[in-house]
């Protein structure tokens, strides 16, 4: 299901914030830079390299991981659901009306038979086919949350997994002394924690894992309260205070190594190496990405995002990778106030939930007759539900409070920030619809089959959603497609604008470049990156002067822009001013040193001024952050071939070809290489070669021609 909705995104291409991460990341292209392991989202960096070392930068294979990780996901949100109805909380309840034969034992059955596997499924395919997670399968760099939501509920079922084990053993072993048990669950816990740790390099929204396992086990294996009987006492005479201190030192020894990984992010954010007053005060600052943002502002609007998140979940219409979304400031607006209702009401019903499930109920069923007690082993299966119901909830707002609560972050909204939420959303979700249908069947007397039921869940919730999923992903087939999408959607936002007229610059469509270019410096006067974007549209037009205006105006406004000094550089090269050349690009690589594009352009210039050596070396340290630019490869093969170097030159026009079979300029400049050698044949063999993708190459027809006649 999840390939075919996602087939038509494997040739999308990167977008946004997939440049910097991925396409400019250079310390992706060099496995040496992983180790030792450093960084907050370690991870998922590395997962990037592995896609570069085995595909560079083709697409498909992002694409292939995203929507492989996806499967595995919605795969993990099944277990998970199988996993909690083993619990000793759910083992205790029955399903209503699940089974055709109205008898307590087929009921019974019928629980254990079909309600766990038709929840799971059902929260499974929605998870897996519904709209919203589009931006975190198709949207290559957002890997980060889809890959730590996976270990994610790694860690919380392989956790479930033990404790389960660890349950059931406890009855065994009166009987059986099974000791082998202890050393299986104890390797599962350990497995737990591993995985715990691995969520918590791949991304941040990974801090409220331990806090998740902690509420899971409060929920689901702490035991019910005792079922009075009418004589007194309790049934299976309660449990002594000395067993069930035992139990909660075992609880805590098993949470304690989980609750450790806490400390895995804040340290990753800010080291370790440093006093601990220093490490405080950086702690701070990488708690807010943005000072643009007080916390408390931060706060009452996403009381508003919240519930946008809610829409999205149950009406995905108006999707937007880049919403214009107004902060509040007080309380007391009428949208931050009711959607604050709206939240704790929710939030109430929730607890509610949890507490009635936890009680000991009168069956609601006219087959055991209104008020009359039942056996512990037929409990209402209502109670179930609600359980489930309410962990779903809890998981949603926890799992969103990393990114919706008092952190700043400079974009307050973005939509694959609910795929982790989504997970209890679902669950929530097909656990009430399957609440509706046994309370029809017992309640009601309507007699719906489950099955059936299922079925037309399925129809109009995964294969809807499903279909709502291929259209969204059409958006994303190329950046024209998508910013003009945004545009419809933002239209007073400036970020849509200047992306868009990146993407028509890039498909030399300058004119519309240059509309959409101005109106988001007329939206956003004070925003760098448009002023740099127009400038390199005025350089490709040849309208230096207007290029340089608006690279000195970008570098006003952000005096730190090494992209703007490497472009006012070329245009300045382009010009023949090279001291002002030389200028902008030595400060760029001042500023950025893993800036290839700005060590090949200093090379270049070197070369003009016959600097060879000097221009080697600039190229040289380009090759090294980038080895696969094809042009820096032929400029190095044109600097050894000054030098007389000619079998280093022919070496380096090869790399290029190799990586740009059409590159018309290095099959040139290599068959110069080779007729200065002497051999005519290939020499004649890469002129034509070159005049066969470029014909109007002037310079090879000429020397073509000469050797033609000889």
């Amino acid at each position: 299901t999840a390939f075919l909705i996602y087939s038509n995104t494997f040739s999308s291409p990167f977008q946004f914030d997939d440049n910097p991460n991925i396409v400019e990341n250079y310390k992706l292209r060099d496995f040496s830079n992983f180790w030792p392991p450093s960084g907050s989202r370690y991870i998922g960096v590395l997962s990037f390299a592995l896609n570069y070392h085995f595909g560079s930068l083709n697409v498909f294979g992002y694409h292939l991981v995203n929507i492989i990780i996806h499967i595995i996901n919605s795969i993990m949100v099944w277990w998970l659901v199988i996993l909690t109805f083993k619990t000793p909380a759910m083992q205790v309840y029955v399903g209503q009306g699940l089974s055709p034969a109205l008898t307590p034992d087929r009921i019974i059955r019928g629980l254990k038979a079909d309600l766990p596997y038709l929840t799971a499924l059902t929260a499974s395919l929605i998870f897996v086919s519904h709209p919203i997670q589009t931006q975190a399968v198709t949207y290559i760099v957002q890997r980060f949350a889809s890959l730590a939501t996976f270990f994610y509920i790694l860690s919380l079922a392989i956790y479930i997994k033990a404790r389960i084990m660890q349950e059931t053993e406890k009855r065994k072993e009166k009987r059986e002394k099974r000791q082998f048990s202890f050393i299986i669950y104890n390797f599962y816990f350990l497995i737990s924690v591993l995985s715990a740790i691995l969520a918590m390099k791949t991304k941040e929204i990974s801090l409220t894992l331990p806090f998740v396992i902690i509420l899971y086990e409060f929920m689901f294996f702490t035991p019910r309260p005792s079922i009075p009987h009418k004589g007194g006492g309790t049934e299976g005479g309660g449990i002594a205070i000395g067993m069930k201190q035992s139990l909660f030192v075992k609880r805590i020894l098993y949470l304690i190594p989980l609750l450790l990984t806490l400390f895995i992010i804040p340290l990753s954010l800010i080291g370790t190496d440093k006093p601990v007053g220093d490490m405080i005060g950086e702690l701070r600052e990488a708690s807010q990405e943005t000072e643009e943002i007080s916390r408390g502002v931060y706060l009452l609007t996403q009381f508003k995002v919240i519930v946008t998140y809610i829409r999205l979940l149950f009406l995905p219409i108006n999707q937007n990778l880049d919403y214009d979304y107004p902060l509040s400031h007080s309380l007391f607006e009428p949208q931050t106030f009711f959607s604050f209702l709206f939240l704790s009401a929710i939030f109430a019903f929730a607890v509610y939930l949890f507490i009635r499930s936890r009680r000991t109920t009168k069956s609601p069923s006219p087959l055991w007759g209104e008020g009359k007690s039942l056996p512990t082993k037929y409990l209402s299966g209502s109670n179930a539900h609600g359980l489930l119901i309410s962990f779903g909830i809890f998981w949603f707002f926890i799992t969103l409070s990393v990114e919706s609560s008092i952190i700043p972050i400079r974009d307050v909204i973005f939509e694959h920030r609910l795929y982790l939420p989504s997970v209890g959303i679902v669950i929530a979700f097909s656990s009430a619809v399957f609440y509706g249908t046994s309370y029809a069947r017992e309640r009601l007397g309507i007699k719906v089959s489950l099955l059936l039921a299922t079925c037309v869940l399925l129809f109009v919730t995964a294969f809807t959603l499903g279909i709502a999923t291929y259209k969204r992903n059409l958006v994303w087939k190329d950046d024209i497609a998508l910013w003009d999408d945004v545009i419809e959607k933002s239209p007073e936002k400036a970020r849509g604008y200047n992306n868009l007229g990146k993407a028509l610059q890039e498909k030399e469509l300058f004119t519309e470049s240059i509309k959409a270019l101005q109106q988001a410096i007329q939206l956003k006067p004070n925003l760098p990156e448009p002023h740099t974007n127009l400038g390199n549209v005025y350089s490709k037009q040849g309208r230096f002067d207007y290029a340089i205006k608006e690279y000195r105006a970008a570098l006003k406004l952000n005096p730190y822009d090494a992209e703007a000094y490497n472009n006012l550089g070329n245009t300045y090269y382009s010009q023949g001013l090279f001291n002002e050349a030389m200028q902008a690009y030595v400060i760029a690589v001042k500023l950025k040193p893993d800036y290839p594009d700005a060590y090949n352009n200093l090379g270049s210039l070197y070369a003009t001024q016959e600097r060879i050596d000097a221009a080697i070396e600039e190229f040289k340290k380009a090759l090294r952050l980038e080895p696969a630019i094809a042009e820096t490869h032929n400029n190095l093969g044109n600097a050894y071939s000054e030098q007389g170097r000619i079998d280093e030159a022919i070496k380096e026009y090869r790399i290029a070809l190799k990586l740009k079979p059409d590159y018309a300029k290095a099959h040139y400049n290599l068959g110069l290489t080779y007729k200065k050698k002497g051999l005519k044949d290939e020499a004649i063999r890469e002129f034509k070669e070159a005049l066969k993708i470029q014909p109007d190459y002037v310079e090879a027809r000429k020397v073509l021609e000469s050797l033609l006649k000889y």
